[in-house]
């Protein structure tokens, strides 16, 4: 493409509170932990600028409160190109935050309390249709109320623009009400909730992609974590292999995955390309502490990029 693409995000906005500490604690338990951080995040928030970090124009539509860290939250948002024009300040409510514990391992217990955001309605969405109608793709997540999720859906589709459902957290929604999205994109757990099919093997991972599938969505992205991913379409299953990191916060991966995968698509990659390059940006992301201050701008990943290319060339030839 000749331009930047252009991405509007139709999501969350959080402030994390997180807390580093050697192991988690079990119901009852005091641990002590090692380091604390206080970070921009939120799902939408997470999207939008690891989409603009790869290179996207990106715009959000959201709700925060009329607080400290609303006012925080924009602030950070517009510091790395976002257009914030349609974010909503709402009186009276706190804006969206998150408490996240992390072990040294890298796994993460998440805890929300959605504040503004189960204020952003489709009244907004509809307010902001011509940036809809103007853009290469539209993201939405669950993180907003479920109608706001459906608007967003619809009015992509009426504007013959692409839009990517990543239904987080998992809700047992009516599939047909996702059909008008073109990338449904979610991990594990999630497929097995919406296509309430229970299990772990890949045999039940097939099941529920047929599940899904069956329902009249297009595209399917399932997301494996340390086992890569897989593009599943009515036609063909296509597997990504993952990248072997050191990961030290899984925090914000998923985000870093489906922003980039969404600037990639719009630059007109093939899916498998731009599902590979997203992999390997969750996967770097995940080496770094944190959300959004662990997502690589273009150039640096561009860099890693070539690294890595070169690393799978000299493995191939020796």
């Amino acid at each position: 493409m000749t331009r930047r693409p252009r991405i509007v995000v139709v999501g969350s906005v959080n402030t994390d509170l997180q807390f580093l500490c050697r192991t988690l604690p079990q119901a009852g338990e005091t641990v002590f932990g090692s380091e604390f951080g206080i970070g921009f995040g939120g799902k939408g928030a997470n999207q939008a600028v690891a989409a603009s970090l790869c290179g996207a124009e990106v715009t959000i539509i959201a709700a925060v409160g009329a607080d400290l860290f609303g006012t925080e939250a924009v602030r950070n948002l517009t510091s790395h190109g976002i257009d914030t024009a349609a974010v909503r300040v709402i009186s009276n409510v706190a804006t969206g935050s998150a408490l996240i514990l992390v072990e040294q391992s890298g796994e993460n217990r998440i805890v929300v309390v959605p504040g503004a955001n189960e204020q952003l309605m489709p009244a907004d969405v509809g307010a902001a249709q011509d940036r809809i109608a103007a853009a290469d793709m539209v993201l939405v997540q669950f993180e907003v109320p479920l109608q706001t999720v459906q608007a967003t859906v619809c009015l992509a589709q009426s504007h013959r623009v692409p839009c990517l459902v990543n239904p987080a957290p998992a809700l047992p929604v009516p599939l047909a009400e996702l059909a008008g999205a073109e990338y449904l994109i979610l991990n594990e757990s999630e497929a097995q909730l919406l296509s309430r099919h229970n299990g772990g093997t890949d045999g039940d991972l097939e099941r529920c992609l047929d599940v899904l599938l069956a329902s009249g969505l297009r595209r399917i992205v399932l997301t494996l974590g340390a086992r890569g991913a897989v593009l599943a379409s009515a036609d063909a299953r296509t597997p990504i292999s993952p990248f072997a990191v050191s990961a030290i916060d899984t925090t914000g991966a998923g985000d870093a995955f489906i922003g980039s995968l969404a600037t990639f698509l719009s630059e007109g990659m093939t899916e498998a390309d731009a599902a590979r390059r997203a992999s390997l940006y969750a996967a770097l992301s995940a080496t770094r502490r944190g959300a959004q201050q662990s997502f690589l701008g273009r150039a640096e990943f561009e860099a890693e990029l070539r690294k890595w290319a070169a690393a799978s060339n000299h493995r191939t030839e020796g």
